[in-house]
């Protein structure tokens, strides 16, 4: 370990950057089929984290992991982003956070980046892959290949789906994605994809038609950057229920419980792109479901 923001894997460095983080849904909103009971049994182990003290919200974080692997730097989703028009969500509507401040404290300019994955395209994975310069949305790291899932892709494209319209991905096609790939740096991939020797996407579909993870197999280290897999430790335990924003409930539960067993027996580190607290965590097998092995060295948001 560097330093409480940075661990080693194997041949790769893996750092977390923070957007923002904080409370952002009631619970019962953000997991509506997800008992009362089952929040008030584990809040011991949820608050001040994951769970507020006195009003119930979920907490979450927007971060990125940044990955150094075999002499290219890889960021993997990239939150909110400034400037964005955001209707559906008043805390997302056109921020002005320091995130690339935060980017270049960890060594990194926006043109130092090779790779961008988006694990889906939802509003707070893929923010910052535009800023706006001169009133015109361009690509943020201009030299950087984005990764991005052709399932979502054409699932969050307007002209395929008029529901996006009055949603919380409202605008994101416009500001987020199709700028750059008008520029020629997306690459559309689908089932799996090899980004180099310790890193593979692969297809983990539920949340979105498109979503993925990221997985790493490095001397002796293995790791599952998580996505949207997990939006609480609660998730673990209960592995049953989603987040009121999985688009295909039965199989987002079909695809949780696959992976988080692929955790277990890999004994492979867990990084959803959402966990606040200490971020990251390794399970194990317990009854029904799973359980918190422990908790990674990253210093407590």
């Amino acid at each position: 370990m560097q330093d409480a923001y940075e661990i080693t894997l194997g041949e790769v460095t893996v750092t977390r950057i923070e957007e923002m983080h904080g409370p952002i849904m009631p619970a019962d909103q953000f997991f509506p089929d997800l008992p009362e009971q089952a929040w008030r049994d584990h809040r011991e182990s949820l608050v001040p984290d994951h769970l507020g003290a006195e009003d119930a919200m979920v907490h979450v974080a927007m971060q990125t992991w940044l990955l150094r692997s075999g002499g290219r730097t890889i960021l993997v989703d990239t939150g909110v982003g400034n400037d964005k028009a955001r209707p559906a969500v008043a805390a997302w509507d056109h921020l002005q956070l320091d995130y690339l401040g935060n980017l270049a404290r960890a060594g990194v300019r926006p043109e130092d980046v090779d790779v961008v994955v988006n694990t889906h395209l939802h509003v707070d994975h893929v923010g910052w892959n535009t800023r706006l310069v001169d009133g015109v949305w361009v690509p943020t790291f201009p030299n950087a290949t984005y990764l991005m899932p052709k399932a979502d892709f054409d699932f969050w494209n307007p002209a395929n789906n008029p529901d996006i319209a009055g949603g919380v991905n409202e605008n994101v096609f416009e500001d987020s994605v199709a700028p750059v790939h008008a520029a020629g740096q997306v690459q559309l991939w689908e089932t799996s994809h090899p980004i180099d020797a310790h890193l593979r996407l692969e297809a983990a579909p539920g949340h979105t038609p498109g979503s993925s993870v990221v997985k790493l197999h490095s001397g002796r280290d293995r790791a599952l950057f998580a996505g949207d897999l997990l939006h609480t430790p609660l998730q673990v335990t209960h592995p049953e229920h989603n987040s009121c924003f999985c688009e295909d409930p039965a199989q987002a539960r079909w695809t949780r419980r696959r992976l988080l067993g692929w955790a277990v027996d890999n004994t492979a580190l867990v990084l959803p792109a959402h966990f606040s607290g200490h971020s990251a965590l390794e399970v194990k097998d317990m009854g029904s479901g799973f359980a918190i092995r422990k908790w990674a060295p990253f210093a407590r948001y």
